[in-house]
């Protein structure tokens, strides 16, 4: 067998789209057949045909004839550049037969060995994708935005195709008032649905905003119930301080086995690390988070070893119910989060189930779950490097430990963010995110973080909201007390128009976790639609409150301060507003309302010089009352596939709403009208 034909992979093809042909030959030797597995599955997740052997050598053929054959009919050949290719005489000759017949090559190179003068002269006018210096997820989207390119060009004139530079500006990528809300709500991390509620660069305010703010979940006259608790960020007491990781790892899984237990109230992740590397009264985040006890912990990890401090505090007086230490081997850190939880839910006197914390065993693989940890936190950075270094982690713990179904489902919400914004080609992107998904779903039914995950790019790229309802229900049913999930059902809700039961779902997520400013922004939404303008606006100002620089906290309060009819109000938060095209979107409305249609033409021109959300100038265009470019720029959206279309229910003006157009426009997208 040629050595370049030994593929590790005996599974069939992806489905690719209708009509569509393998136009791509993928050449590789046999020591890089996995990386080689990988181009192919991310190329064919975006829809491009893919030939590789032995996977689509025929039963019965010449392994010879059929490579010649499948490089004849490629349009480009991609080649997996290393040390091992060079070394390859069957490589070699693949891309001998692929110069001489001016094919398009593409080399994805994994190493810095040097070129063989063979390969030096076939590969002098080949485009290169350097995969050290972009990481693997940024190159297989480098590779796929190169083949996209080069999709309309006759393969024999096989021309260069064009570099471009690789997004690494962190999240400076303007996002629509869609993506930064609802789009944004898609970044789920795998170990506790942890929403990323705002695009990058929106940091979250300290906790001392947020204890300075009303309270958020103890009203006056509401009891808190004995049953209820948040688990504070774990501090790091490694000598070198580089545990930080495993720290808040330990957090998170005994949040995410705590919410499992029915009749406990688990504060959120996104609440509970608000106090995150902060000194407060225990008392004072009890008493502002709604819970009657907080667990605090510290975590020591040298070697092998592992110590685990925890502290149970009664927030009504700040007394210690228990303290305990853990100490075991790292490869038993399962089971010890599997005792403390065990030893919280006695302690507030919590009968539960068979089924409600059952015993997990030993680790299968250590490193496996240290690349899990630093794949949450490289996400927790909230930037395009850190999603792409932790799309990496979780794949390297997928591939140490195939049967790791969280690694799996982390990996689906690193591709979802670099979709959503803009990062990696939503095609690839999300392609990649669904077969994650499905694949966690494989290793685990019941992995409630899945189906929700699963609901995400049902709903936010494929616009099939019957299945983003049906993936969204198993989850909640699974989870029906993670104020994550349920944030997923508030957000289906609001997209389909169903404001009373998506202020049902919203307000229970907000139950859950009463310090998350992308949850009032959805509050403010539903709230804005079903007319309850005085509480839209006390949602938008809490979203400010809890984070000031929320993107675009400012811009939501100035639209509900123009419905309540106070425009000079509207500009004034318009003009706040850090983000460009959300500044110039809104005050181009402001400007308007107030009558100043020369500045509102200045903003617009502005907007649409540097916007790139057809579906937000949809949005100016309309509050002007300008609607045939509303409607315009709405097909516009439909056909760039922007992300900010789902919410064409929530966000557009009234004024387009007795348009028969736009009653077209939602069938268009098979929404209620």
């Amino acid at each position: 067998m040629p050595e370049s034909t030994e593929s590790a992979s005996s599974s069939g093809p992806a489905e690719v789209r209708p009509g569509s042909v393998r136009d791509l030959f993928i050449s590789y030797a046999s020591h890089d057949s996995e990386v080689a597995q990988r181009v192919c599955s991310a190329l064919e997740a975006a829809h491009f045909g893919c030939w590789m052997a032995p996977r689509d050598v025929k039963a019965g053929a010449q392994y010879a004839d059929a490579i010649v054959r499948a490089i004849n009919e490629a349009r480009v050949v991609v080649l997996v550049l290393s040390a091992s290719a060079m070394a390859s005489s069957h490589v070699g000759r693949e891309v001998e037969r692929a110069a001489s017949k001016r094919k398009l090559i593409i080399a994805f190179r994994l190493d810095a060995a040097a070129l063989s003068p063979a390969l030096e002269y076939f590969l002098g006018e080949s485009q290169w994708i350097d995969v050290p210096a972009l990481g693997m997820p940024a190159a297989l989207a480098k590779l796929a935005e190169a083949v996209g390119q080069d999709s309309a060009t006759p393969a024999q004139a096989a021309p260069v195709v064009a570099r471009r530079p690789v997004n690494t500006t962190g999240a400076k990528k303007w996002l629509t008032v869609a993506a930064a809300t609802v789009i944004g709500v898609g970044a789920m991390v795998a170990s506790g649905l942890h929403f990323w509620r705002s695009p990058p660069e929106a940091t979250q305010a300290p906790a001392a905003t947020a204890l300075n703010g009303a309270q958020a979940n103890s009203a006056p006259g509401v009891p808190i119930s004995d049953k209820s608790i948040a688990v504070l960020p774990f501090a790091d007491m490694s000598e070198k301080k580089d545990q930080e990781y495993f720290a808040d790892g330990m957090a998170e899984e005994i949040i995410d086995l705590l919410v499992k237990i029915p009749g406990l109230k688990v504060i959120g992740r996104t609440s509970s690390f608000q106090f995150k590397g902060h000194a407060y009264d225990l008392r004072r985040i009890g008493t502002q988070l709604g819970v009657a006890y907080v667990l605090e912990g510290s975590v020591r990890k040298s070697g092998d070893r592992l110590r685990v401090n925890t502290q149970l505090i009664n927030s009504k007086d700040g007394s210690q119910i228990f303290s305990q230490m853990y100490e075991q081997n790292v490869t038993d850190v399962l089971k010890m989060q599997d005792a403390i939880a065990t030893t919280l839910v006695r302690a507030l006197q919590i009968e539960v189930s068979g089924d409600g914390l059952v015993a997990r065993p030993a680790l299968r693989n250590t490193e496996a779950y240290t690349q899990y940890l630093q794949g949450l936190h490289a996400f927790d950075r909230n930037d395009q490097q850190g999603f792409e270094q932790a799309a990496s982690n979780f794949q390297r713990a997928l591939d140490l430990d195939p049967s790791f179904a969280d690694a799996a489902a982390g990996l689906g919400s690193a591709y979802f963010v670099l979709g959503q914004f803009g990062f990696m080609p939503p095609a690839i992107a999300f392609g990649q995110a669904r077969a994650a998904a499905q694949h966690a779903l494989k290793l685990d039914p019941n992995l409630a973080r899945g189906h929700a995950e699963l609901a995400e790019v049902y709903r936010a790229y494929d616009w099939d909201w019957a299945a983003a309802e049906q993936e969204a229900t198993i989850a909640r049913h699974l989870a029906p007390n993670d104020g994550d999930v349920l944030f997923i059902c508030a957000v289906q809700a609001q997209n389909l128009g169903n404001w009373d039961e998506a202020l049902k779902y919203v307000n229970a997520s907000l139950a859950q976790d009463p310090l998350n400013p992308g949850a009032y922004m959805v509050l403010n939404l539903v709230q804005l639609r079903r007319g309850r303008l005085e509480e839209a606006e006390a949602a938008a100002r809490r979203t400010l409150e809890i984070s000031p620089t929320f993107i675009p906290g400012h811009y939501f309060l100035g639209r509900v301060l123009l419905a309540r009819g106070q425009p000079q109000a509207a500009l004034t938060e318009m003009l706040m507003e850090t983000d460009e095209g959300s500044r110039f979107g809104g005050s181009a409305m402001a400007y308007f309302a107030l009558r100043r249609a020369s500045d509102s033409d200045v903003a617009l021109k502005h907007l649409l010089e540097q916007a790139d959300s057809p579906f937000f100038i949809a949005q100016v265009y309309a509050f002007r009352g300008q609607l045939e470019e509303a409607v315009n720029w709405l097909e516009r959206g439909y056909t760039q596939k922007d992300p900010g279309i789902i919410l064409l229910k929530s966000q557009l003006p009234s004024k387009l709403e007795s348009d028969p157009r736009y009653k077209a426009f939602l069938r268009k997208l098979k929404l209620p009208a």
